[in-house]
């Protein structure tokens, strides 16, 4: 048995109705669309949105709150990610974290955070860092270059 053999069991799948092909297609005099109105005409839809003339929802309700299209998202990673991916005098940079896999995509940036200890020392050339992350990666014998 293979999957392009299956078939939905007998009377569980029925013929789409298609309207406005007429009366021998046996919906009748209006096309099983029933008795006038707008949906019975032809060409007759209702756009997106439209409430049958009561104001719209999307305008009832209020506007609220500002989404800066300037505003930048970095991808944080901890001291102790660190730790776990990169030995002792590791240069640990924007490849490095990508290759490593602690860093799925670059977004704007990467920014190394100080959740954690570093007990060894390693070389970080990164764009953002945290001050305390600084002084926790220098107190180990580290050196930070910050690039552009």
């Amino acid at each position: 048995m293979d999957l392009g053999s299956i078939k939905p069991p007998v009377g569980a799948t029925k013929k789409r109705k298609r309207v406005g092909r007429g009366d021998a297609s046996g919906q009748g005099g209006t096309a099983g669309k029933g008795d006038k109105g707008q949906k019975a005409r032809s060409g007759g839809k209702v756009r997106a949105g439209f409430e049958g003339g009561q104001m719209p929802m999307a305008r009832r309700l209020p506007k609220r709150g500002f989404r800066n299209p300037f505003s930048e998202k970095f991808v944080a990673v901890n001291l102790n990610d660190l730790c776990r991916k990169f030995s002792k005098g590791a240069v640990i940079d924007q490849a490095a974290l990508l290759a490593s896999g602690l860093v799925k995509k670059k977004s704007d940036g990467i920014k190394i955070l100080a959740k954690g200890e570093i007990s060894f020392p390693v070389t970080v050339k990164i764009a953002k860092i945290s001050q305390a992350a600084k002084t926790k990666i220098t107190a180990a014998g580290g050196s930070i270059e910050e690039v552009m």
